[in-house]
């Protein structure tokens, strides 16, 4: 159900980004959603708009990013469609670059041949790492479906979506690393195991939310570090943020400056810098150090906690102290409660 597009932006090479959630009108059959995409994507097409729509039990999810005039006449559109209601915005910002840069619309509807419940995989004695092999095969693959597919099994099963995150998807990117550092795919194929795998981990959040989160309403910065392709733990921290009532923005920075340029605009309570979820980025190191660095020294009025993440931290190869920054994520998990705790001693000492 994909289709490549262009990645048409503005002539300021800035694109607008908006994500929304609504109520179905009506429970959709298949050849509902595929005639709703057919009619969006060609919609979407002719004005450079890319994104992805998700269903799933009477709620539709959808990020749609493109150009700020061509996105705002899609979404003129979308809100006056009588096939949904109650619709609300989650974020709206503007970015360097897209998420979803090589789609017009990407659909995933968990309401699709649903698996068969089986027999709890945790009573038989197996654990989330059994699946490792196999959730890497499928990304490699391209495989969404089936990873979905996988996904939506085992949380039938039993599994939190807490432990899918940290047990199966983070250690499913890490794999696919050693596959590539191992000449077992390359470049490109790793590209795409880490978008499948990323477009999968949309429909897997996290069941636990902190209620002084939602309302305190931090703001944060997730961005890659400077230069960095790869971005699977920047897009899931961000489901978790928001779930967690977090004002979040995105950024992809090619460069120091696009970043502090985009933190002196938004002046967040934190900023988060991934490296590689995939691959042990050992390199990289000293960039970031400087990166942050620069940040410290460019935006300390209103930069109150810096944290980073990616293999290295995960694997514990690299600390916080040795890039600078206040906190390194081991995993996605647990992030936002630290990251509020850090904020707001911040705050009270500041």
């Amino acid at each position: 159900m994909l289709q490549h597009s262009g990645s048409t932006q503005g002539q300021d090479g800035w694109i607008a980004c908006l994500t929304y959630k609504s109520k179905a009108a009506f429970t959709p059959s298949h050849s509902d959603l595929e005639e709703l995409v057919h009619h969006a994507r060609i919609r979407n097409r002719s004005v450079g708009v890319t994104g992805m729509l998700l269903y799933e039990n009477g709620k539709f999810l959808q990020t749609l990013e493109g150009p700020p005039e061509g996105l705002k006449l899609i979404w003129s559109a979308i809100r006056e469609d009588k096939r949904h209601s109650h619709i609300e915005i989650l974020s709206e910002h503007v970015v360097s670059s897209r998420l979803f840069s090589d789609w017009d619309l990407l659909l995933y509807s968990r309401a699709e041949d649903r698996p068969t419940p089986r027999q709890d995989a945790r009573s038989e004695g197996r654990d989330l790492s059994d699946y490792v092999p196999r959730m890497t095969r499928l990304a490699l693959e391209g495989d969404d479906t089936r990873l979905a597919s996988q996904l939506a099994a085992l949380s039938e099963e039993g599994w939190s979506g807490e432990a899918l995150l940290a047990r199966l998807i983070e250690p499913t990117a890490r794999a696919m690393g050693d596959a590539w550092l191992a000449d077992e795919c390359g470049e490109i194929d790793l590209t795409i195991g880490l978008s499948m795998l990323q477009l999968a981990a949309h429909a897997v959040r996290s069941s636990s939310h902190a209620g002084m989160l939602r309302t305190s309403r931090f703001s944060i910065l997730l961005a890659t570090a400077p230069g960095e392709a790869h971005m699977l733990g920047t897009a899931i921290l961000a489901d978790q943020l928001t779930d967690a009532g977090w004002r979040v923005e995105m950024a992809f920075p090619r460069s120091d400056t696009e970043l502090i340029n985009q933190l002196r605009a938004q002046a967040p309570d934190a900023v988060d810098l991934t490296l590689s979820d995939a691959l042990p980025r050992h390199h990289a190191l000293a960039r970031l150090r400087e990166t942050i660095a620069q940040s410290r020294k460019a935006a300390p009025e209103n930069l109150a906690v810096i944290s980073v993440g990616g293999r290295l931290f995960s694997e514990a190869a690299a600390t916080a102290a040795s890039v600078g920054a206040d906190y390194a994520r081991p995993s996605v998990i647990g992030a936002t409660v630290r990251l509020a705790q850090l904020v707001q001693q911040r705050r009270e000492t500041g």
